[in-house]
């Protein structure tokens, strides 16, 4: 299995890139929109997480720029008539944290506003994924997690779920409370507003 791919760019498109392998060997990698545009410029050094689907007309090997949006792919793949071009739209069009959120928010719409899901199809995923994400954490939109806030927001998400509270019910009544009271709050006082709105 090739999980990860480190050398030189040798070229980038939308949709893949070429990487040259200090053993001298280059690997073609589809890629998600959000991969291309934190690529470096061609000839420098890139480090790309990867997925490889063996199929019966070939392989295709998968790029992607950090671990999460891998699994996020590799999860999406298990859905119900999900294949990789389609798994790859979703993150393209929404990207991964986006596609955990609606999953777990069970958002129909924002998932038929990817090309070729439709209402069905978003059902689908949804029925087949929105309980078994629990394990893929997803940062609030706005904080850096290297930031004190951003700190303050993931433990207050852990500390909620530790009380019994579903992972996507904590990251939405976080947001809220977030949304309300500004960003530096501390963990204790988004924790606080977060259980009003679960229990409101």
């Amino acid at each position: 299995m090739i999980s990860h791919v480190d050398g030189a760019l040798l070229t980038k498109d939308l949709d893949r890139v070429e990487v040259m392998t200090a053993g001298g060997v280059a690997y073609e990698l589809l890629i998600p929109l959000g991969v291309y545009e934190s690529l470096p410029r061609a000839g420098e050094p890139v480090s790309l997480h990867t997925h490889l689907v063996v199929k019966e007309d070939g392989w295709q090997l998968f790029g992607f720029s950090t671990a999460f949006e891998k699994r996020v792919f590799q999860r999406v793949l298990n859905a119900k008539g999900v294949g990789p071009a389609l798994a790859l739209g979703l993150l393209s069009t929404l990207t991964a944290e986006r596609v955990v959120r609606a999953l777990r928010d069970r958002d129909v719409a924002t998932l038929q506003s990817v090309p070729r899901v439709g209402r069905k199809k978003a059902e689908q995923l949804i029925l087949d994924l929105a309980d078994k994400l629990d394990d893929l954490q997803v940062s609030v939109p706005g904080l850096g997690g290297s930031r004190p806030e951003g700190a303050g927001a993931e433990d207050a998400i852990r500390a909620l779920v530790s009380l019994g509270y579903s992972t996507g019910d904590a990251e939405r009544a976080v947001r809220q409370a977030i949304d309300e009271s500004g960003t530096g709050s501390s963990a204790a006082e988004i924790i606080r507003r977060a259980l009003g709105k679960i229990r409101g």
